[in-house]
């Protein structure tokens, strides 16, 4: 693979689930790109592929691809620009993001995935040969499909069954009741009853959360992930410490709420309660500043190295 070192902290298996989720990453992009070389100016495709480059920059280099991290870090300046001046002429989005997924596949070692095609048309009936396409506003008889963006087309109803009694079906039992709904967060592993987890952290990324609760593991820390801002701080308000601080590692950009924003709700309802970390791909002088002043106990600077990361870890909880 181009551009590829195994990290010797990363156990067998897990690089290659990291490159399994890459490959759907692949295929949005191809399709955003897509998106942008029918639309320079799609706002929507721009906010979405400034999101996958930032996450790619913030996780590849943590796998032992550097340069990828680098090239991804490079295209989300770029998209930055481009959402800050989304009616630029001069630049060709459309191809250069389908250059920067290209580039992406050969240094991941993965196919270029090709854009979908048109959806096909619907089927004419059996026995009705094809009309040519006109304008009309009346679309010709289909068979039942679902359209995408749209409600579901049945044909008419079928004609009322005969009148004739039949046996109802047995009831269910009571007992068979749905199975409530997965959690929401995500906790590896369970901490055992009664205790507080040591460590929290709060990460979007699922190949730098996995990573990140594989090294928890191995070393033995009860802790407890969270992917969703807004989910997370609804949690850290309600979690009991009894007395303890644990330690929270906070991604800086996660969706519905940003990591700044946890910080200081946590300060405002719960002050000192947690020993807070910041996890982030800005790694400035001033970005740095801005999180120790809002009261961070310190900075993680993305791609993360697992095994600073757990030394780092080991110093701040004690053991």
């Amino acid at each position: 693979m181009t551009g590829h070192a195994t990290p010797p902290e990363l156990p067998p298996g897990l690089l290659e689930e990291y490159l399994a989720g890459m490959r759907p990453v692949l295929v949005a992009l191809v399709g955003l790109a897509e998106r942008l070389a029918a639309a320079r100016n799609d706002l929507a495709a721009l906010e979405a592929l400034r999101r996958e480059t930032h996450k790619i920059h913030g996780s590849a280099g943590s796998f032992g691809f550097m340069e990828v991290s680098r090239l991804a870090a490079g295209m989300e300046a770029t998209v930055k620009d481009w959402i800050s001046w989304p009616g630029d002429p001069e630049v060709d989005r459309g191809s250069l993001t389908r250059w920067f997924v290209a580039r992406l596949a050969e240094m991941l070692g993965l196919e270029v995935p090709r854009p979908a095609p048109p959806g096909p048309r619907p089927p004419p009936r059996a026995g009705v040969p094809p009309r040519p396409s006109q304008a009309t506003t009346r679309p010709p008889p289909s068979p039942p499909l679902q359209r995408a963006g749209g409600p579901k087309v049945t044909p008419a109803p079928p004609p009322p069954p005969r009148a004739k009694p039949k046996a109802e079906p047995p009831a269910r039992s009571p007992a068979a009741a749905p199975s409530p709904p997965p959690a929401a967060v995500p906790t590896a592993p369970p901490a055992p009853a009664g205790d507080v987890p040591e460590i929290v952290f709060v990460e979007d990324d699922a190949a730098l959360a996995e990573l990140l609760a594989y090294g928890l593991s191995t070393r033995g820390y009860r802790f407890v992930a969270y992917r969703n801002g807004r989910e997370a701080l609804k949690e850290l308000l309600a979690l009991d410490v009894r007395g303890t601080h644990p330690l929270l590692l906070l991604d800086v950009d996660l969706p519905a709420l940003d990591g700044y924003s946890i910080l200081g709700a946590l300060e405002r309802a719960r002050p000192g309660t947690y020993r807070v970390v910041f996890t982030t791909v800005h790694g400035t002088e001033e970005e740095q500043l801005r999180g120790l002043e809002a009261g961070a106990l310190d900075y993680l600077v993305k791609p993360i190295s697992l095994r600073v990361a757990l030394e780092k870890i080991k110093r701040w909880v004690g053991r």
